[in-house]
């Protein structure tokens, strides 16, 4: 198990609940991007397949815990932007 590799996916997994409560408060898509959530999903299944193929190990949960903080994030961002639009 790299150290360094579930640093870093530890890290980037402190941040996701934060956006996640943003986008449940505020309602809003304000400040989100969703082709940024997606290329960040693709990285993460990137990550996912490596580890499966090449080098499985226990940092695989990190990569399934931060994939499913992004999903949740993007299904957020659709049901506000659907919100957004409603209201116009």
């Amino acid at each position: 198990m790299s150290i360094f590799e579930a640093g870093m996916l530890l890290c980037f997994g402190a941040a996701w609940p934060l956006s996640i409560y943003k986008s449940i408060t505020s309602k809003s898509t304000k400040g989100k991007s969703f082709p940024f959530l997606l290329v960040i999903i693709l990285g993460y299944i990137c990550g996912i397949i490596n580890k499966i193929l090449y080098n499985p190990d226990l940092v695989l949960y990190l990569y399934v815990i931060n994939i499913t903080m992004v999903t949740t994030d993007c299904v957020l961002f659709l049901r506000n932007k659907k919100r957004e639009e409603q209201a116009q």
